[in-house]
């Protein structure tokens, strides 16, 4: 009996380690499909209320005879959703949302370089918010960060795609430099802009560290 129990117990724990791996294996890859549907779902939910808020603004771009720029909240979710799910997904997200507001919410554009630039790709940088994955200690530099991605490509927008049409004068003073005026003009929105979403995302700080963490 003793050699039956004994070849039995050496089988059961040579076929353990093989059964273990394949577990582990198999609920490993249910528990990552799992997580990429949840970043999915939650990256749709941001993308929405970044879209929703895209409605409630302050026109000022207008004001100074430029073609656009508004004041609103649309980056806080973006934000939000790169800090929780990191780089990929924030950016994936902003270059939706960025897509969608163009068509969805009175996007303007002189040609489809400036549609790019300033909405597909300057709403997808904000998802360099990302790079602080995780770190809701740091919410505001996170939401610093991804402000000024979105300026530099508004910034290249405007030396570039908008540089014809630079007026010779911009708020009382004489315009000689693209670069000058790019940077007057994205700044008039982008500056309130970025200073929201530092304080909001900074006020959030602690209730983002309550939910339930994406890694």
């Amino acid at each position: 009996v003793n050699t039956v129990v004994g070849k039995d117990a050496d089988f059961i724990s040579a076929l353990l380690p093989g059964t273990v791996c394949s577990a582990e294996f198999y609920f490993g890859g249910i528990f990552m499909r799992h997580k990429k549907l949840l970043a999915l779902c939650e990256c749709a939910i941001f993308t929405a209320m970044a879209l929703a808020l895209s409605y409630l603004k302050i026109p000022i771009g207008l004001e100074f005879g430029g073609f656009g720029g508004s004041i609103d909240l649309v980056m806080i979710p973006l934000i939000l959703c790169a800090i929780r799910w990191g780089c990929g997904w924030g950016l994936g997200t902003g270059l939706v949302f960025g897509t969608l507001k163009f068509f969805l919410a009175g996007g303007t554009a002189v040609n489809w370089q400036s549609m790019l630039l300033d909405y597909s790709i300057a709403y997808m940088c904000v998802g360099l918010a990302g790079l602080l994955r995780g770190k809701s200690k740091t919410a505001w530099l996170a939401a610093l960060i991804g402000c000024f991605g979105r300026f530099v490509i508004h910034f290249i927008s405007g030396v570039t795609v908008y540089a014809q049409y630079m007026p010779e004068e911009f708020m009382g003073m004489t315009m000689t430099s693209p670069v000058t005026y790019s940077i007057l003009y994205n700044g008039t929105y982008m500056l309130p802009n970025t200073i929201l979403a530092v304080i909001i995302c900074a006020l959030l700080m602690k209730p983002a560290a309550k939910l339930p963490s994406a890694e």
